[in-house]
């Protein structure tokens, strides 16, 4: 389990995993957690100390991991990294390392294993450690929610703008504040959406339901506003999955559906999902994603067992690609295509299995505390919704969505953890 094993002897209740940092306290921990999730979106402010270049977020997630370390040292407590996604994390680490040394751009890559893979990998063990309760897991989520509403609020002001001025463009992507593409709004923000939705549907403390119905007005609008094809697929299956899991289930798919016939009626989402229904609009982005899965497994099935190497897709993928065409993709824009391109074959077995082990531990973390329940339902949605836009779509290569996946899956399983100890204790 992802807690630690302490250098002194304490008293243990029989049956329960119970040690010096189980009751220490991380004050500093927690409080720079939560602040490292509302500067997610900050990695893209960045500059050079000396030869090495960081960003806000980086540094945020080198100062809480640092606290981490005092607070446990103080504690006299060690970090136990136990956890079910800790063999899973170590060959994802080790697939990724393989991926740098045979990258094109090695340099290039170092960056990119840095604050796509240890980065956010640490901060899931530390999260699993210092988070102990569902208000405490909450309040770690209300930092990624305070970043992604900076981040919708500022769009809204340049789509209204937009529209003020008659330059909104519904055939292409929609202006952005702070991303380079409007579809990463959409890519941040519908998982934290899957997890205020359960909060608001399911908590029984009325503020906490408030707040997370005021995050859903601003993400939901910003989601919708962003005119990404592939957020508006997740948003749908992600309130397809809200409404199910409620006992009330046929009214909230009727209501759900009914929303959803009024949103397509509304001539820019009309047209920008139109556009995708027509494979003769030349504004048709599936026809290209088409031609560029097709190229990118050609080039894998050269490259099958490491791939492309980490940030290498473009490069690699250059001699198959067509010189011609105007588009010079990073990425493949698949999940499945994307992990096998930057990690191998190992990294995207690697991967499998730590999303299988997500789905199964919120799945079961059902029976986790009253409190934890509606958490573990959003984080298990969030992980459909990362699958769903996966399929056009790169949800997790960005700094802000490797961070917020694995801050979610160590939600989870502080949940999973913490609720089974205090049971044991009781």
């Amino acid at each position: 389990m992802a807690g630690v094993s302490s250098s002194s002897a304490v008293a243990r209740p029989s049956g329960a995993l119970w040690t010096r940092l189980s009751i220490a306290p991380f004050p500093v921990t927690l409080a720079l957690a939560a602040l490292t999730c509302a500067l997610a979106p900050a990695y893209t402010v960045r500059w050079q100390i000396g030869f090495y270049p960081t960003t806000v977020l980086e540094d945020a997630v080198a100062l809480t991991v640092a606290a981490f370390a005092v607070e446990s040292w103080r504690a006299r407590a060690v970090p136990d990294l136990r956890s079910p996604f800790t063999i899973a994390a170590a060959v994802f680490l080790v697939a990724g390392a393989i991926d740098v040394v045979v990258a094109p751009d090695l340099r290039a890559a170092l960056g990119i294993y840095r604050a796509y893979l240890i980065e956010p990998v640490a901060f899931f063990f530390v999260l699993a450690s210092v988070v102990r309760t569902a208000r405490q897991a909450l309040l770690v989520l209300a930092g990624l929610g305070l970043g992604g509403a900076v981040v919708g609020v500022a769009n809204w002001v340049v789509i209204f703008d937009a529209l003020l001025h008659h330059t909104l463009n519904p055939a292409v992507t929609a202006p952005v504040v702070v991303y380079d593409n409007a579809n990463d709004v959409a890519l941040f923000l519908v998982p934290l959406i899957a997890v205020a939705g359960s909060v608001t549907l399911y908590s029984s403390n009325t503020r906490e339901r408030l707040w997370s119905a005021a995050f859903l007005v601003v993400a939901v609008t910003s989601t919708l506003l962003s005119f990404s094809r592939g957020g508006y697929l997740a948003l749908a299956v992600v309130a397809g999955g809200l409404a199910v899991s409620h006992r009330r289930r046929w009214w909230l798919v009727s209501g759900a559906t009914g929303v959803g016939i009024v949103l397509l009626m509304v001539p820019p989402i009309n047209h920008r999902v139109g556009v995708e229904l027509d494979f003769s609009n030349p504004s048709n982005t599936l026809v290209g994603r088409f031609e560029l899965w097709r190229v990118s497994l050609t080039m894998l099935l050269q490259h099958p067992l490491f791939g492309a190497g980490l940030s290498g897709f473009a490069q690699t993928l250059a001699p198959y690609w067509n010189p011609t065409h105007a588009d010079r993709f990073i990425y493949p824009h698949n999940i499945l295509l994307t992990f096998w391109s930057e990690t191998g074959l190992l990294g995207l077995a690697a991967f499998a299995w730590i999303m299988l082990t997500g789905f199964v531990q919120t799945w079961r973390g059902r029976r986790a505390g009253s409190a934890w329940r509606p958490i573990e339902l959003g984080v298990f949605l969030a992980m459909v919704a990362v699958l769903v836009h996966g399929l056009v779509d790169v949800p997790y290569f960005k700094n802000d969505l490797s961070l917020e996946f694995w801050v979610l899956l160590g939600i989870a399983w502080a949940g999973r953890r913490w609720a089974r100890e205090s049971h044991a204790v009781a």
